[in-house]
């Protein structure tokens, strides 16, 4: 376990809760934040395990679910870096209402409840900011139940797809790598598992083809056109 560097505390501004707060307030709220890197998979927190800290993902990932009656995971959210969790249970009931898994790899900052929550009332105007940094996020979230909503699953995939190959330059085709198992991704993007093995068939029609974790994708253009337009796949 490590207090925050300066690397730490860069990645811990760009998530969306702090967007409207001064890198000198940042420094403020992450003073005795500590960055604990997870070189293995494992349980984060259980439901009903006491919230006394909130958490900012800077590396890899974590996955929010449940457990279903038979003992089955459900996986509710899925998140990624750079983005905080856990932050509503500090305000509201002080316990989690999910269980946490983080993967292998991954490398929080962990904001201890009790000093980041009187900082906050020793400085009210802190408070006014990250609500306003909540309400930008509140209404990302509401987009993406909108599009979720209004999209096949064809096109679901087909735009998580086109987000991991944006950061590729090629010659109009990317391969990626899944981030995620296949039924992480199909619960990600709110769809059955069995509607994810359709939509990839679905998918070589635009030059889509997976090879385990491995998409090779030989038409960007036209998985954007679908991604947009559905067309024979809505």
């Amino acid at each position: 376990m490590a207090g925050l560097s300066s690397t730490d505390l860069a990645l811990v501004a760009r998530a969306p809760l702090f967007g409207d707060v001064s890198s000198a307030d940042l420094a403020l709220l992450m003073e005795g934040a500590q960055a604990v890197a997870y070189p293995e998979s494992g349980l984060l927190f259980s439901e009903g395990d006491k919230a006394d800290r909130f958490f900012v993902v800077v590396a890899g990932r974590v996955n929010l679910f449940a457990l279903t009656e038979a003992g089955d995971q459900s996986i509710i959210e899925v998140f990624d870096a750079v983005t905080t969790f856990a932050e509503a249970a500090i305000f509201s009931s002080a316990k989690f209402p999910l269980n946490c898994e983080v993967v292998a790899g991954s490398r929080l900052v962990h904001v201890a409840a009790p000093a980041f929550l009187r900082r906050l009332s020793e400085h009210r105007r802190l408070a006014m900011l990250l609500l306003g940094g909540l309400a930008h996020w509140q209404m990302r979230l509401i987009r993406e139940i909108t599009d979720l909503k209004n999209k096949s699953p064809s096109q679901r995939l087909a735009a998580f797809l086109v987000a991991l190959a944006q950061a590729q330059i090629g010659e109009g085709g990317a391969q990626v790598r899944l981030p995620l198992s296949k039924g992480v991704l199909a619960s990600r993007i709110g769809i059955a598992p069995e509607s994810l093995s359709r939509a990839l068939a679905r998918l070589k029609v635009v030059g889509v083809e997976t090879h385990g974790r491995e998409v090779v994708i030989t038409d960007l253009d036209a998985l954007r056109r679908l991604m947009r337009d559905g067309g024979e796949f809505s």
